[in-house]
């Protein structure tokens, strides 16, 4: 991606072609998952050490899937709010059934044409 990224609207879909393989979505899914579990156990507990570990939950699994599977640079690198933000919003799609219309609203299938990879 050689130009800059102005708004989440444009983020949006560019972040869905990132996470084109479904493996990949399924390891952020565990990932924000069990973050959001860190979270609030930690915040229930009040074990400080739950909620560090979170971020590492998160990005764990969502760069395994980005280095291992994807074989893509992690959007969070240019761009960590958006991509915060456009995890959440992938997540929150999977848990109620609704991004593979998003996906498919964008033409974003696996594996992806050659003209549409991003390069690392």
């Amino acid at each position: 991606m050689s130009e800059r990224i102005s708004s989440f609207e444009e983020f949006w879909p560019y972040y869905l072609e990132q996470h084109a393989h479904p493996v990949c979505r399924k390891l952020h899914f565990v990932g924000t998952s069990l973050a959001l579990g860190s979270l609030a156990t930690g915040f229930v507990t009040g074990q400080l050490w739950m909620m560090a570990a979170a971020p590492i939950a998160g990005y764990g699994f969502a760069w395994v899937g980005h280095f291992f599977v994807e074989k893509n640079r992690p959007a969070t690198f240019t761009y960590p709010k958006w991509s915060l933000e456009a995890d959440f919003v992938m997540w929150w799609k999977m848990l109620n059934g609704t991004l593979d219309a998003e996906l498919e609203r964008f033409g974003i299938t696996w594996p992806l044409p050659a003209s549409r990879l991003h390069a690392v």
